[in-house]
């Protein structure tokens, strides 16, 4: 006996296992309107039970969209995988692609010439729209979005000229100023006061407003800061390690240090300890992003947080509005999410 199951179902199937047309199949599978609440549960019934799978080149046809997501970081691959802040986004990112059936595409930056790759990627259309965070100053890739005309979403507030003035422009970050003020001002409470910094490459603002944020604790303009205190960093663990060690160096007598992510936080705690200092009684430690390991360090490390999971979704969210993907959606707007201490027993 023939069953819906025998071969392949088609829209024609799934219309007459409905009891519909096949344009209102067509119209609830490509997420068109128009069509009453009951019948699309019908249809999306018939659909489940018949194991329907949309013709995903058919269906761009008709919708003029691939049903994909390209996630771009501007970083190589040894350091996206060596650090849980990107694998926390791109969870964030994925769950909510997932939730409007949207495909995750990952791209990754190894050398220059990748750009070119990349722009001609997306000039021929593979993706409805992109994400692209851990940008540097004279990163191309938003010139590469603006002349493909593909929409896009930032993580991280631009730092590029006229980014300030563009009112279509979107990102996602966090109040990196007021978190590192955070961070700094529980080390002068608890009787600091030779505080060191570990920063993160100034061409990304977020280093950048974490290295003012410390410096607005301190009550000193940036250029007042006292240079053997602050040393510069990668946001790599290596990098916290080296940083910490110039900084003994140059700055024996310091106190605490504030260190602009935990990955670098958990470098100066390896330095700090091979050198004979104590955790918290010589050093404090305060690191920035809280997760996981942050709680797993010896010792547990204070930190500042920042939701980056959350922050994931609200950019994936901020983009399937802006191409259309989420009903009633409001208008999309940069967002800033808060930045909050969490003591533990660094510091």
């Amino acid at each position: 006996m023939h069953t819906f199951r025998d071969s392949r179902p088609t829209l024609e199937a799934v219309a007459a296992h409905a009891g519909v047309s096949r344009a209102t199949v067509s119209r609830v599978v490509n997420g068109g309107a128009g069509v009453r609440a009951e019948v699309r549960e019908k249809v999306r019934q018939s659909v489940e039970e018949l194991g329907y799978v949309p013709n995903n080149a058919a269906r761009t046809l008709v919708t003029r969209r691939t049903g994909a997501i390209a996630v771009i970081i501007a970083e190589p691959e040894r350091r996206v995988f060596a650090d849980p802040f990107f694998a926390q986004q791109l969870r964030g990112i994925s769950r909510e692609l997932s939730e409007h059936d949207m495909q995750l595409l990952l791209i990754l930056l190894e050398q220059h010439k990748d750009y070119e790759r990349i722009g001609r990627y997306l000039s021929a259309g593979h993706v409805d729209g992109a994400l692209m965070f851990s940008l540097h100053g004279d990163d191309p890739l938003p010139d590469i979005a603006a002349r493909t005309g593909l929409p896009a979403v930032f993580g991280g507030r631009p730092g590029w000229p006229g980014a300030d003035d563009d009112p279509d422009l979107l990102y996602v970050d966090t109040d990196n100023r007021g978190g590192a003020h955070q961070a700094v001002a529980h080390l002068q409470e608890r009787g600091r006061s030779r505080i060191a910094l570990i920063n993160g490459p100034l061409d990304q603002t977020s280093a950048l407003d974490r290295l003012y944020g410390y410096c607005d604790a301190l009550g000193v303009s940036v250029h007042e800061k006292d240079p053997a205190l602050v040393a510069q960093g990668d946001f790599t663990a290596g990098g916290g390690e080296r940083a910490m060690a110039e900084l003994l160096r140059t700055a024996p007598d310091l106190d605490a240090v504030f260190a602009a992510n935990d990955l670098m936080a958990s470098g100066a705690l390896r330095t700090l300890r091979a050198q004979g200092r104590r955790v918290p009684q010589d050093v404090s430690v305060v690191g920035y992003d809280d997760l996981e390991p942050a709680a797993w360090s010896e010792p547990a490390l204070t930190t500042v947080r920042q939701d980056v999971e959350g922050m994931g979704r609200i950019m994936a969210e901020l983009l399937l509005g802006r191409i259309g993907l989420i009903p009633d959606a409001a208008p999309p707007a940069p967002v800033v999410t808060p930045a909050s201490l969490v003591v533990r027993d660094s510091s």
